[in-house]
């Protein structure tokens, strides 16, 4: 476990070595506005993409996406849940005329048993929405189940819908407890171009070590990076998102310093990981989107940023629940998804989406309902990072339900 002690004693001082010179995008200090400064090659698919990429989940505003694409963001996320298809509608309404200028991605949930029908229809209301003939990358959205990836229809569809000039590439999204399950089915049966997985620094083996010696850090998620390392072999497209491990900005503002934030070093770490092509991130205002694509220039290397990282690393331990861990998968009796019932609760508590939060808890059916009138309370030591799993699952019924 951390010595928090020994982290509270780097204080301030240590996280003003955080970068060097220069001021927050957020006070306006730049001489002139800030601009993605690089594209990527997202893997076989050959797109460019710029290295920090537009996540529709938590907007539906034309002007944001209008913003970012001034700013260079090239690359635009969504998907037909978004805002009830909302976000699909903003993103079609500011890129009319800029098809050709960038790339577009979008999701359905297919099911273990969808057929292509549906999936076709999926597909084309998002077109309708988006104001465009095809989109570049059509994901199978937060899959956490082998069987939706298995299911042959899938496949056909997205054949079909290529051939027809709708989608040029496949791909799969995922941030849930077998996401590294998921993943290496998906790589290991070629089944997709591109993968958009939940990935930051704190589920990075490599930050862990960084803190071992004085911080007694132990890295237990081993299987996901090296699924993902199995898909660069593969040279499929990585793409990573949820890389603010909660996105607690506020919490960690006071201990900013040095010309940089959390966000930019946590956006860094990922960025300079050869495990990742692009970082895909929710953006929600024009500061945000500025001090988001500063992080894409040109930065010291990632070790600069540990001390800020460490701070918020330990500001959160007991708080946030890692996507894919897996440690409590088994833990209720009852059958509670407890992962996938507090990454709904995130929404709601860290992003301030409730909208998100209510419609990913209503996909869960019960949810965590049986929680309120639990007794046995099995799940109480599950968590090898001690979050309070049975205040944290009787909350989301509560506040979600």
């Amino acid at each position: 476990m951390i010595n928090r002690r020994k982290l509270l004693g780097m204080g301030t001082g240590a996280a003003a070595g955080l970068y060097g010179g220069g001021v927050l995008a957020r006070t306006g200090g730049h001489p002139a506005p800030p601009e993605v400064k690089r594209y990527v090659r997202l893997g076989r698919t050959g797109l460019k993409v710029s290295e920090i990429s537009f996540g529709s989940a938590s907007s539906s505003d034309p002007d944001l996406v209008r913003h970012a694409f001034d700013r260079g963001v090239n690359f635009f996320d969504t998907a037909e849940s978004y805002r009830w298809g909302n976000a699909e509608e903003a993103i079609g309404t500011a890129l009319r005329g800029k098809r050709d200028q960038v790339v577009l991605s979008s999701k359905t949930k297919a099911g273990a048993g969808d057929g292509q029908a549906e999936m076709m229809a999926a597909l084309e209301g998002s077109l309708r929405r988006l104001r465009t003939d095809h989109v570049d990358i059509y994901f199978n959205h937060a899959v956490n189940s082998v069987d939706r990836m298995r299911n042959e229809e899938w496949w056909a569809f997205t054949e079909r819908a290529k051939r027809q000039g709708k989608i040029r590439f496949r791909g799969m999204s995922g941030h849930g407890s077998r996401l590294a399950d998921c993943l290496n089915y998906t790589i290991e049966q070629d089944l997709a171009d591109v993968v958009l997985v939940a990935y930051s620094f704190g589920q990075d083996p490599d930050f862990y070590d960084q803190l071992r010696h004085t911080f007694h850090f132990v890295a237990l998620q081993p299987d996901l990076p090296a699924a993902l390392d199995k898909a660069k072999d593969k040279d499929i497209g990585v793409i990573a998102m949820k890389t603010l491990m909660g996105a607690r900005l506020n919490d960690i503002r006071e201990f900013e310093r040095g010309g940089r934030s959390f966000a930019q070093a946590a956006l860094r770490w990922v960025l300079s990981s050869p495990r990742v092509d692009a970082a895909l991130i929710s953006m929600t205002s024009n500061g945000l989107i500025d001090e988001y694509v500063t992080a894409a220039m040109d930065a010291p290397p990632r070790a600069h940023g540990l001390p800020i990282l460490a701070r918020y690393a330990y500001m959160q331990d007991t708080k946030y629940c890692r996507h894919g861990c897996g440690f409590c998968a088994e833990a209720c009796p009852d059958g509670v998804e407890i992962a996938e019932v507090l990454r709904t609760r995130m929404y709601d508590v860290d992003y301030g989406n409730p909208t998100l939060a209510r419609f990913d808890y209503a996909a869960l059916g019960d949810g965590a309902s049986k929680c309120l009138t639990c007794t046995h309370q099995a799940c109480l030591n599950a968590c090898v990072y001690g979050l309070p799993i049975p205040e944290f699952t009787r909350d989301a019924a509560t506040r979600l339900g």
